[in-house]
């Protein structure tokens, strides 16, 4: 039996929201993936949905689709028009949406330059390696990092996916931060996560960016360096 109700809550960043029935009750999960017929969802938005319940979770809907969007007399699916069968542009930025959260529809570099600076990086590390200014552990830490990275990305997905306890922001943050970036990069490109977001890519360039310049001075400034094994 189908249910209505209104779209409570929309994140479109995240791509997943929250339905308030016509009854009394807990509002109801929904992912985009949920969406019937190319409903652009928007909050207070009527919508019909089936709902379901899975281990023990709260309750969640799908088949989701739009008031005004009954079936075709054919019983058969709507054609698409050619604005939605061809793909996006991903240069065109996203507007602010009514949460207030502003989103970009970008991903940044694309694979090519994640390969170049990727090599560089590599590169860079074994000439530290080789001339004994890094210690020999630091070029499989360093790929192990990255692999960890891409993994807490993927489980973060995961969770926003399906409703569970989300990786904290900071702690994806400090990866990068830590060495990780090509593994965040990386995911955002395959994974499609994290990658619209506009406030968590500026701060995830300024991680790469700390990163990089505290890697710099360690390697091309004697003092510094002096001065921290000095202290250790």
């Amino acid at each position: 039996m189908r249910k209505q109700g209104t779209i409570a809550r929309w994140d479109a960043g995240r791509g997943f929201g929250f339905i308030r029935g016509q009854a009394a009750g807990a509002d109801v999960f929904f992912h985009l993936r949920d969406i019937r017929g190319g409903m652009q969802p928007r909050e207070g938005m009527a919508v019909s949905f089936e709902e379901i319940h899975v281990g023990g979770k709260g309750p969640r809907a799908m088949a989701v689709e739009a008031m005004d969007a009954g079936p075709p007399a054919n019983g058969r699916a709507p054609p698409r028009s050619p604005a939605h069968s061809r793909p996006e542009n991903r240069n065109t930025p996203r507007r602010r949406h009514p949460g207030g959260q502003t989103t970009v529809q970008t991903t940044g570099p694309g694979f090519g330059s994640l390969l170049i600076v990727s090599m560089a990086y590599g590169g860079l590390l074994l000439w530290a390696v080789w001339q004994s200014l890094l210690p020999w552990w630091v070029l499989p830490a360093s790929f192990v990092l990255s692999l960890l990275t891409f993994w807490m990305y993927w489980v973060d997905k995961r969770a926003a996916q399906t409703g569970q306890w989300r990786t904290p922001e900071s702690t994806l943050q400090l990866l990068a931060l830590a060495g990780g970036w090509p593994g965040a990069w990386l995911a955002q490109q395959v994974l499609r996560h994290k990658s619209s977001k506009l406030s968590f890519r500026l701060v995830y360039w300024l991680m790469v960016l700390a990163h990089g310049l505290f890697l710099g001075a360690w390697l091309f400034w004697p003092p510094l360096r002096a001065a921290l094994l000095a202290w250790r």
